[in-house]
């Protein structure tokens, strides 16, 4: 293969321009990011310490929930810092391993969320439709197991496509990243050499990973409405339908952002590409900002709690 002098071998620093197209209101912009950063460290750190601090919520439910949190702080947390450097002190610079190893920890935490989401959801299928057995199944090995289960299948999935990028890809015909954090497609799009295997490689990422979950979430519900609307008594199916409300809107609100962005990206060729960045942006900071608050405002346990800790 014939390489371009204009190429660049092995670059040792690339640089992050933001969001292009956008450079000159970087600033404003980073204000709303910053604040959803800081609402989604504390609200997630204020429901590990109820969920911690109160016996009462040691379940399932809501150990999955503290895990869910602990993913979302991580989340964010890879991603605003070095955001808000280039937003603010026009700080664009970052080395070529620790880009691809913000790569790998964005995907990665992302395939936690979506596996967290999915354990959430066969708790509440079998909590709403064997709910004498429910204790029995979600002993305190099985969601050891789960969590377990999770971690290490994100991991084996992810990493393949940081050694694809860091073994195969030598040549690279800019430092330049046209993005605000170091994203697969945004890396690989960079490369002077076939990268068609990286990109084939992310998309069926993608596709197992949350189409896998997509799916058994959804029939999860199937089966949970099914039995929920069989209850002989109203209140009894109102009952059974608030304990899943919460998670109903973190599922989509999830997914939603992610299938909208991720379609927006592969087929909106016509679109600016500062809107792009904006929803990938955005797509990755919501759910952490928003799930505290879903579930401190719809979860009745959880805001008795946070009721009593601010009145105390």
């Amino acid at each position: 293969m014939s390489i371009s002098n204009i190429t660049v071998f092995m670059p040792s620093v690339f640089m992050l321009i933001g969001i292009p197209g956008l450079e000159s209101v970087q600033c404003w912009i980073g204000i709303p990011f910053c604040a959803m950063y800081l609402t989604a460290v504390i609200g997630n750190a204020l429901l590990l310490i109820i969920i911690k601090s109160e016996p009462s919520l040691h379940e399932p439910m809501y150990i999955f929930l503290g895990m869910l949190g602990v993913t979302d702080i991580a989340l964010s947390t890879s991603i605003v810092p070095k955001m808000l450097g280039i937003f603010w002190f026009h700080i664009p610079e970052i080395y070529f391993d620790s880009c691809l190893l913000q790569m790998w920890l964005i995907h990665t935490f992302e395939g936690f969320e979506s596996g967290f989401l999915l354990a959430m959801a066969l708790d509440r299928y079998v909590a709403i439709c064997y709910p004498l057995r429910h204790a029995s199944i979600f002993t305190p090995q099985l969601v050891t197991q789960i969590a377990a289960m999770v971690t290490l299948r994100a991991t084996i999935f992810v990493t393949p496509s940081l050694v694809l990028i860091k073994h195969q890809l030598h040549f690279f015909h800019t430092k330049v990243i046209s993005h605000c954090y170091c994203e697969h497609m945004a890396i690989v799009k960079l490369a002077a050499e076939d990268a068609r295997v990286n990109k084939i490689y992310g998309l069926f990422v993608a596709f197992t990973v949350a189409g896998f979950d997509l799916i058994c979430i959804s029939l999860s519900y199937v089966q949970i409405f099914t039995t929920v609307f069989r209850l002989p008594q109203k209140e009894a199916r109102l009952k059974a339908f608030n304990t899943c409300i919460a998670h109903i809107c973190v599922f989509l609100q999830f997914y939603l952002l992610a299938f909208f962005s991720f379609f927006a990206h592969r087929f909106g060729s016509h679109i600016p590409p500062y809107i792009h960045i904006l929803f990938s942006s955005i797509y990755l900071l919501v759910p952490p900002f928003l799930n505290p608050l879903v579930y401190g405002a719809k979860t009745k346990q959880i805001r008795i709690h946070v009721v009593k800790m601010f009145s105390s």
